[in-house]
């Protein structure tokens, strides 16, 4: 059955209430309802989270790593070795793909793991001389490099605005849909 034409109204044809965000069965978004007031931010928080992926990956592939192996190697470079649950727990790897980053590090003699002397079913992974080398090559590298696009959009007060901002977010959506809503602010 061929799809019929949008009957999304033209922005031009939106009344202006729903461009005010009133309280009207239309929207810009083309809902059937006011827009959340939300969207203000979806869409350039993602494309912000999205820009900075694309330079950050850059930038770790330039220095022969993928993310996952970066986080790992930049993670274990400020311990004496971790288990792997707390590997997964202190980086962004999922714990699936921890195992196959793991590997590759070995592989690439970055890191070794030794039996748990505290639980003998369980691993320590430490990195070699090698990887601390690494570690001490790719950091510094890898800061200084994101340090010039957040200095050049952010001053050091917004950062220090932003940071419980985007923290409670993240804590938000950690916890699900259990969380109360927040009472709405008015400016």
């Amino acid at each position: 059955m061929p799809r019929s034409q949008s009957t999304r109204p033209h922005s031009s044809e939106i009344s202006p209430c729903a461009k005010a965000g009133g309280d009207t069965l239309s929207s810009q978004s083309g809902l059937p309802f006011p827009d959340p007031h939300f969207l203000k931010i979806l869409r350039p928080l993602v494309e912000a989270y999205q820009a900075f992926l694309q330079v950050s990956d850059r930038n770790i592939a330039s220095m022969g790593l993928t993310r996952g192996q970066f986080d790992v190697i930049v993670t274990l470079g400020r311990t004496e070795g971790l288990r792997c649950t707390d590997i997964a727990h202190e980086t962004l790897v999922t714990k699936g793909t921890l195992t196959g980053v793991l590997s590759r590090l070995e592989k690439k003699k970055l890191v070794t793991r030794t039996q748990n002397p505290q639980d003998k079913r369980g691993q320590i992974i430490r990195l070699t001389p090698a990887g601390d080398a690494l570690y001490e090559k790719v950091f510094p590298r890898h800061i200084r490099h994101l340090e010039s696009y957040f200095e050049r959009s952010l001053t050091p007060e917004e950062m220090d605005m932003i940071r419980p901002l985007l923290l409670r977010m993240r804590d938000t959506f950690r916890g699900g849909s259990k969380g109360e809503k927040r009472p709405s602010r008015s400016s």
